[in-house]
């Protein structure tokens, strides 16, 4: 609760910028003393019925005294704010605190009267709903917990609001008023409602880019040649189904025209509405575009003009200032500096970029932040896809440049739902909101293949990206964007490779994979490759360089209905003779064994001699193709086939295409890439839960971190309070006495029994056994005596070297738990096996938090060195159960109590019966700012 003295402060986190249902943008803030004539034309505009509606009674004007009641808050108890566009409000929301006996209360209560009214043109757009969720946000801050609020039977609209909202509510009818209560705290159905918004809203502010009906091009040149004339050239040449124009301030007076194009000076001087602008003007100049855009009502920009943030501090300034003018008018903004954008649906036929040749129409969604990577993705995809129009062509294409506004999650919405594309292929060079990108990637990838590429994964990120940074190493946020279902690639060229064969052929049911083709050399390279990515290859089958089509035809249809095979990789050399089989019957053959069993994938290696990977293309053209219709049901990947399995998922629209790959790691690579993928939505139909421990007082953990953060600053807990705080959750730690001598040392070894250990714990001995800075297995005080003698002989003083006893642990393998919160990407749980494995060769495996059962068994059997914990050489296995119920209880204490930014566990000895922790250390610090819990926002600027 604010004190008496900052009851009146602006505060200014209040301001957000939303996107509405229609896919425009508002901006919400507190209103405030300075908005008394903002309020009073809003209110002229706002229709007699809404007036009646919001006020119970007529109420044509507001009078003085309303006027000074609705634009006086104190932000506390008293708090309105406003929707607006172009500075001028388009509804508004207020609370007011109530007590006990329901009057306005001068002592806080924990409930408030709240009321919107929404100005009539602007009803529909989802306003309301916004403004519910940011004064629901703003009550929660200020301890008010539940909402009442009194309305109308006849206002149907406004009682949606509130009831489709999805908080706990209670609703009652007195006196002819429909009075509604509900409670603030989210609960699963109202995130689940908030973020269903928030899908719609943004994918409908893409498509509204990507799929305008009027296009201007401002900046276009009056002779061939430059960045404006070049995009609106395309434009026109690539068909654009809707109206274009061309806009040039220092056009001559009476230009009709360019190039049959029409043409005008401003933009408001075109009669009709405009949905895209193109802007390509010098940064100077854009300021005055885009308010011109905005008053004649434009919907979205694409700023290709360069000169902001990727020129140093001064850019980034006009960048901000961009975004901030546009998102006033209500607009988007793909760039600036952006390459430009794509869509080969016919309906819409926009090339709106600077491309040198427009993509092949398919089934691939592409987006990229660099225009000089999009335009070498672009390339390889044409080629690759054989000229082709079909499935491994583009569906649309975004290119988004400094990405100060529209971003990949915004791309991720909208695929999401968009029809007409089956896989969607991203790089990325910085990832603005972690959290958010992985839940989406998520969702995504149940429905659809979602393949990435990081650029800049070293720190080395481009100047125009301005993001929040991970502390997170590239390998765990790799890792954890693969939890997620996202098919993390290395490079461009693995991109290309797995989004074809994704693109092309259906999900392999496992790892098993058959060889065959007429080079035993290019088998046995293809049977090892298969290894190294895990799979399991069957042995390659030689059918010599004689083999004819037919050969490959009927191998090839075995092969397919081999129930042993979840996937065949044909392998083939250019023949040469008189005879010998062609390029184009080859692929004929291998096309039709392909298309009678099309559940399985089939990948072709071929050395680059021939012809083949264009015949296999030019066969897939001539192919009958499948009949216009609904899309088809999102792929889905089925366990390894027996009798009894049923049927088989359905191939993707356009499985006759078969990819052809010119090595045979790339091809295995992609396999690989998709057999894993593939395994990951096995899983995601059953994630496994998050189990409860009756044991856990989180009440106690609470309070025990209440008692510490009392200073409010980040602090690592000693020793006994991390064995207090871990052992509210049922973690127990052995317990290290201090031993800074050797009569102390056997005391200590008498407390807690024989036998014991020695260990030195400064900072360059602590979990260093190799060095020899730990004794074990002392049976008697003259061991222990010993043994401390040893140690400061070889290593220093016990100041030096802080000895601590503790009593032995059962013999087992050393292992490690750690937990982190990251401001950006979240909670993250990692384990290893402790010493060399994780720390010199970083065989570390991570999970995002909370974890579940399934997640906490998979973690453990994903780290390279896993065989150690399950008899490897004739070892004794450990309890891996117990260690899995570990990983569940850490997750469970970081996720309950977000104030535990930290916590270490080393090491952890997993023994064949039991563990035991025997090192922990846990911090604590306010935790970080949740930017995915709160009400829909788009990001600062």
């Amino acid at each position: 609760m604010q004190t008496s003295s900052d009851r009146h402060e602006y505060p200014a986190h209040w301001e957000a910028d939303v996107v509405l249902r229609d896919g425009g943008t508002a901006r919400v803030r507190p209103i405030t003393v300075d908005d008394a004539e903002r309020l009073v034309s809003f209110y002229e505009q706002v229709s007699d019925e809404s007036k009646y509606y919001r006020f119970f009674a007529p109420y044509p004007r507001l009078s003085a005294k309303d006027v000074h009641r609705f634009t006086h808050h104190d932000f506390v108890d008293r708090v309105g704010l406003a929707a607006t566009v172009g500075g001028e409000f388009i509804a508004t929301v207020r609370y007011d605190r109530i007590g006990a006996d329901g009057t306005p209360a001068s002592a806080p209560a924990d409930e408030a009267e709240v009321a919107f009214l929404v100005q009539d043109a602007h009803q529909g757009r989802g306003v309301a709903s916004a403004l519910l969720e940011h004064i629901g946000a703003v009550a929660r801050e200020r301890g008010i917990r539940r909402f009442a609020a009194e309305v109308l039977p006849a206002n149907t609209k406004m009682i949606k609001v509130f009831t489709d909202a999805g908080y706990t509510q209670k609703r009652s009818f007195e006196d002819g008023v429909v009075r509604l209560e509900f409670d603030l705290e989210p609960t699963d159905r109202s995130m689940a409602v908030q973020r269903a918004r928030e899908q719609r809203a943004e994918a409908r502010s893409v498509q509204r880019l990507l799929a305008p009906g009027a296009v201007a091009v401002i900046g276009t040149g009056r002779t061939p040649g430059g960045v404006g004339r070049s995009i609106l050239d395309n434009i026109r040449d690539a068909g654009f189904t809707g109206r274009l124009y061309a806009v040039n301030k220092a056009l001559p007076e009476g230009t009709a025209e360019l190039d049959g194009v029409p043409a005008f000076r401003s933009v408001g001087d075109i009669d009709g509405p405009v949905d895209l602008a193109v802007v390509a003007v010098p940064s100077d100049r854009v300021p005055e575009v885009v308010a011109e855009c905005g008053a004649h009502g434009v919907q979205g920009l694409l700023v290709v003009s360069a000169g902001y943030a990727e020129s140093g501090p001064e850019g980034r300034e006009l960048q901000r200032a961009l975004v901030r003018q546009a998102r006033t008018y209500g607009m988007r903004i793909i760039g600036p500096n952006a390459f430009g954008v794509i869509n080969t649906s016919s309906d819409v036929r926009l090339n709106a970029s600077l491309a040198p040749e427009p993509p092949r129409a398919g089934r691939i969604g592409l987006f990229a932040q660099s225009g000089a990577i999009g335009v070498a993705l672009l390339s390889r995809l044409h080629r690759r896809g054989g000229g082709v129009t079909g499935v491994t062509g583009v569906s649309t294409f975004v290119s988004s440049g400094n990405r100060a506004d529209v971003s990949g999650n915004d791309l991720l919405q909208y695929w999401y739902e968009d029809p007409d594309t089956d896989v969607v292929l991203m790089y990325l060079e910085s990832i603005g909101n972690p959290r958010k990108f992985t839940r989406l990637a998520r969702r995504t990838a149940a429905a659809k293949p979602l393949v990435v590429v990081q650029g800049a994964r070293h720190g080395a990120g481009p100047r125009g990206h301005a993001v929040r940074a991970t502390r997170l190493p590239h390998a765990t946020v790799s890792a954890l964007l693969r939890q997620a279902g996202v098919i993390h690639v290395d490079t461009i060229t693995e991109l290309v490779d797995a989004g074809l064969l994704l693109a092309r052929q259906p999900l392999p049911g496992g790892p098993r994979v058959a060889i065959l083709g007429n080079s035993e050399s290019l088998g046995l390279l293809t049977y090892d490759a298969c290894l190294a990515e895990g799979l399991r290859p069957q042995p390659p089958r030689d059918l010599t360089t004689a083999a004819s089509a037919a050969d490959f035809h009927d191998a090839l249809a075995g092969a397919l209905a081999d129930d042993t095979c979840d996937a065949v990789v044909v392998t083939a050399i250019p023949a040469v003779g008189e005879g010998s089989v062609g390029d184009a019957a080859l692929a004929d053959a291998l096309r039709s064994a392909a298309a009678a069993a099309p559940a399985k994938p089939v990948l072709v290696v071929h050395v680059e001699l021939g012809g083949l990977a264009e015949a296999l293309s030019a066969a897939a053209s001539t192919a009958p193709q499948p009949p216009a219709g609904p899309p088809p049901v999102p792929r889905t990947a089925q366990p390894s086939p027996a009798p009894s399995d049923g049927p088989r998922p359905a191939p993707p629209e356009g499985a006759h295409l078969i990819p052809a790959y010119p090595a045979a790691e790339r091809a295995v690579r992609a396999l690989a890439h998709s057999v894993e993928y593939a395994q990951w939505r096995r899983d995601a139909a059953d994630p496994g839960k998050v189990p409860e421990y009756d044991d856990i007082d989180e009440k106690a953990a609470a309070a025990l971190v209440d008692r510490q953060l009392t200073s409010g600053q980040g602090l690592t807990l000693g020793q006994d309070e991390t064995c207090d705080l871990l052992g509210t959750y049922g973690i127990h730690v052995h317990r290290a006495l201090p031993a800074p001598s050797p009569d102390a040392a056997a005391a200590a070894a008498r407390s807690l029994g024989y036998p014991v250990a020695l260990k030195a714990t400064a900072p360059h001995l602590r979990h260093r056994a190799d060095l020899g800075g730990v004794r074990l297995d002392l049976a008697d005080e003259e061991q222990l005596r010993r043994a401390y003698t040893e140690l400061t002989e070889l290593f220093g003083t016990p100041e030096e070297l802080r000895p601590v006893v503790q009593r032995m642990a059962p013999r087992g393998v050393d292992t490690i738990v750690r937990a982190v919160i990251d401001p950006a990407a979240g909670a993250a749980l990692s384990f290893g096996i402790a010493g060399p494995p994780s720390q010199l060769l970083g065989d570390m495996a991570h999970r995002l938090i909370p974890v579940t059962d399934r997640e906490a068994g998979s973690l453990v059997r994903a780290i390279r060195t896993a065989p150690l914990l399950f008899g490897w050489r004739g070892s004794a296995p450990v309890d891996t159960p117990a260690l899995e119920e570990l990983l569940l209880r850490v997750s469970r204490l970081v996720d309950d109590h977000p104030e535990v930014v930290a916590v270490t566990l080393e090491p952890v000895v997993v023994a064949p019966q039991g563990l035991s922790v025997l090192s922990a250390s846990v911090r604590l610090a306010p935790p970080p700012a949740r930017d995915d819990l709160g009400p829909r926002t788009l990001p600062a600027y």
